[in-house]
């Protein structure tokens, strides 16, 4: 384990610098454009087009990493992400920064693609899931650490901006300099959402469902921060609390869903997400204890990130092991579609007062329950003994999917139209 953990060091390291400096700009953005008084509607359309560039990274970035090799696609991807992230700092335009939010997450795509694919090939299938634990832990740590580091300096500045960058270019260095050999895969099919849908209405509808209430929360969150008046140490608080709640409620509600049946374990965090969104609602009309709030944020995190793993793995109870990465990839885009569309749709909410994002998530969260327990009523439940393991699959590329330690390993191929020497 321990020879495992060294020979995927650098990645990990890489992955976590990345992930700092993007949830730094990710809760900076917000806040910057609040203090800009640009409406929140407008604020919801520039942070959902981050999804939209990660669909477009999620569809092209293999093409990419199999005609230039690993290593070039990602500085060329790092790169890029460091230009976006510094043209924030250098224009306010707002039809500029949406469309450097969408090359954010078109990068992002790509560099978690080239990041997921150099583990699963880095990792023995005996400690995949391992593996697959440390990048995930990797990735909410940083991403927690990133939107506290807004503290460092002042909003209004530019210091920020530069920080994130800084962040963002250094997470070349220990990729392009490690000793380790490229991985050699090939591009992972998308299982079409018509076949996914079949196989698991349940599954492929929560994904969805998943991808609209986490964007809302993670684009909106900072926004009805600032709406209700918290200071920017409260708002990075506030909103590295579902991040941590993300982290801490996975493990112990994956194994309530390993033991019970799943569409009940999933429509108790549904009913749960209703009640954490309309404590954090109530507070847009009668600010309370900031302990309180966030504490109500931070459980309302930890059940919005059980609700896609634990669609995937509801759906992997259905679906054949050689098919699972496959599968994984289509739900992927399902919660990348609905990440796309949430912040949207819940910025117009938001146009009657900041309680509005929350209002959307409960109403999201509503029709999911409904529709479980409509489907809990049309299929009966798979005894917990045959039912796949819960495992926290963290919703980044499809590529992560072949690192889930229930699918079947992938094969090595090699990359049509390219030189093995490029690598």
């Amino acid at each position: 384990m321990v020879n495992a953990l060294r020979s995927v060091f650098s990645l990990l390291l890489g992955a976590g610098l990345m992930a700092l400096g993007v949830g730094l700009l990710g809760l900076l953005l917000p806040i910057r454009m609040d203090l800009e008084e640009v409406a929140p509607q407008i604020a919801g359309y520039v942070m959902s087009a981050y999804y939209a560039g990660f669909v477009a990274g999620s569809f092209m970035a293999q093409r990419i990493i199999g005609r230039v090799g690993h290593i070039r696609a990602f500085a060329a991807f790092a790169a890029i992400l460091t230009a976006a992230v510094m043209v924030h700092a250098l224009v306010f335009y707002i039809p500029l920064w949406g469309l450097m939010r969408a090359a954010v997450g078109f990068c992002m795509a790509g560099l978690y693609a080239v990041i997921e694919s150099w583990l699963n090939v880095r990792s023995p299938n005996e400690l995949r899931g391992r593996v697959l634990s440390m990048y995930t832990l990797t990735i909410y740590i940083s991403s927690g650490v990133g939107q506290l580091a807004i503290n460092l300096d002042d909003t209004a500045g530019l210091e920020l901006f530069c920080l994130a960058a800084l962040l963002t270019s250094l997470s070349l260095v220990p990729v392009v300099m490690t000793r380790v050999a490229g991985p050699e895969l090939g591009s992972i099919k998308t299982m079409s959402l018509a076949a996914l849908y079949k196989a698991s209405p349940l599954g492929t509808v929560a994904t969805a469902g998943a991808g609209l209430v986490s964007g809302s929360l993670y684009a909106l969150g900072a926004v009805y921060g600032t709406q209700i008046g918290l200071t920017v140490f409260e708002n990075s608080v506030f909103m590295g609390a579902p991040i941590i709640g993300g982290f801490l409620l996975q493990w112990p509600i994956g194994r309530l869903s390993d033991k019970f049946d799943r569409r009940t374990v999933l429509f108790g965090v549904l009913v749960a997400t209703v009640g954490a969104s309309v404590l954090l609602g109530a507070f847009a009309f009668a600010q309370g204890n900031f302990l309180l709030l966030a504490t109500a944020n931070l459980l309302l995190g930890g059940f919005l990130a059980t609700i896609y793993p634990t669609a995937v793995a509801h759906a992997f109870d259905y679906i054949d092991r050689s098919q699972m990465v496959a599968a994984n990839s289509g739900m992927l885009l399902a919660w990348a579609v609905g990440a796309t569309a949430g912040p949207l749709v819940a910025s117009s909410f938001m146009a009657v007062g900041p309680a509005g994002l929350f209002v959307f998530i409960a109403g999201v969260a509503i029709t999911l329950a409904i529709y479980t327990r409509w489907r809990m009523s049309r299929r009966a439940a798979k005894p917990a003994e045959e039912q796949s393991k819960f495992v926290p699959v963290p919703s980044t590329s499809a590529i992560a999917g072949a690192l889930d330690p229930r699918a079947d390993p992938l094969p090595e191929f090699y990359y049509e139209d390219e030189d093995p020497g490029d690598r």
